[in-house]
């Protein structure tokens, strides 16, 4: 193989290394962004919708009378006879009524005048978001809070609902609640064990209980796992054994998702090199690195 072709192939495998690197993050942030729209769209608006189209076939004509009804309320017997050949038609039985199939046709036109208007599909979103609204207003106060909290302990008692519900609410509590657990600082400690450097995030002081046995003070510290920051365990150490570090809080949790690969600009050590670092073979005595 010619010079030319091995730096052509030495070029290409960098650039596209950076290429990835560049547009990668992007394109998966639009992907999980697009695939939670998706999500939310189907699971929450489209119930809501179906409710909503629901409520209008069978609402509307209880209140308009019945010559000023839209013209996709009209049902002729052939339309009925032609939509008893479909599918939709099929399910609603062997001799349904012609109010059941004139509703159901109702419904399948609205569907359709549903879905060629893109304001009227998102309308289940804007029901949900004014619906979680009210419901903060009305739960907010202190007579909806102690209802509430009478209703939260009956359903915790339910068997198997009293397994999940209490660990859910702690960590929605834990996310959205009014008393968020703020990181103060990126700290290094030893663990698990003396010359294990572990960098961990201090949630507070820790129990009053733990500083008693102790005999000194201490702080709890989280210590996010890789790559999944938001999950971790909690370690409650001395404070004189804990090590501030001069990064932020937001550095630390990059470190941490990257496995240690993204180090704050700071703090790269100056020649670092891998193979510096490399673990020597079992067996293999200090001595002969210098070999």
């Amino acid at each position: 193989m010619s010079d030319r072709e091995k730096t052509f192939r030495k070029d290409f495998r960098r650039f596209f290394a950076r290429g990835l690197t560049v547009l990668l993050p992007t394109i998966l942030t639009l992907w999980l962004m697009w695939m939670a729209t998706i999500f939310v769209y189907q699971k929450i608006g489209e119930p809501i919708n179906r409710g909503i189209r629901a409520g209008i076939v069978l609402g509307i004509p209880a209140v308009i009378p019945e010559k000023r009804l839209p013209g996709w309320y009209d049902v002729t017997p052939e339309q009925r006879a032609d939509f008893l050949g479909t599918p939709d038609g099929q399910a609603l039985g062997e001799d349904p009524s012609d109010k059941q199939v004139n509703s159901a046709i109702i419904g399948t036109r609205l569907r359709l005048l549903w879905q060629e208007n893109w304001f009227l599909a998102g309308s289940g979103l804007v029901v949900a978001i004014v619906l979680i609204y009210l419901a903060g207003v009305l739960l907010g106060g202190f007579l909806g809070r102690k209802v509430y909290g009478k209703l939260e302990v009956l359903i915790s008692r339910v068997p198997g609902f009293k397994q999940v519900y209490p660990h859910v609410k702690q960590l929605v509590d834990l996310v959205l609640g009014d008393r968020q657990v703020a990181f103060q600082q990126a700290v290094l400690v030893e663990y698990p064990r003396k010359g294990v450097w572990t960098v961990g995030l201090v949630t507070g002081a820790s129990m009053a209980i733990i500083h008693e046995a102790a005999g000194k003070p201490c702080v709890s510290i989280f210590v996010p796992s890789t790559p999944a920051p938001f999950t971790g365990f909690t370690i409650t150490v001395p404070r004189d054994e804990v090590i501030d570090l001069p990064i932020s809080v937001d550095s630390a949790i990059r470190f941490f998702i990257t496995g240690g690969a993204l180090v704050p600009e700071s703090q790269v050590v100056p020649g670092a090199h891998l193979a510096a670092t490399e673990p020597r073979a079992l067996g293999e005595s200090p001595a002969a690195e210098t070999d």
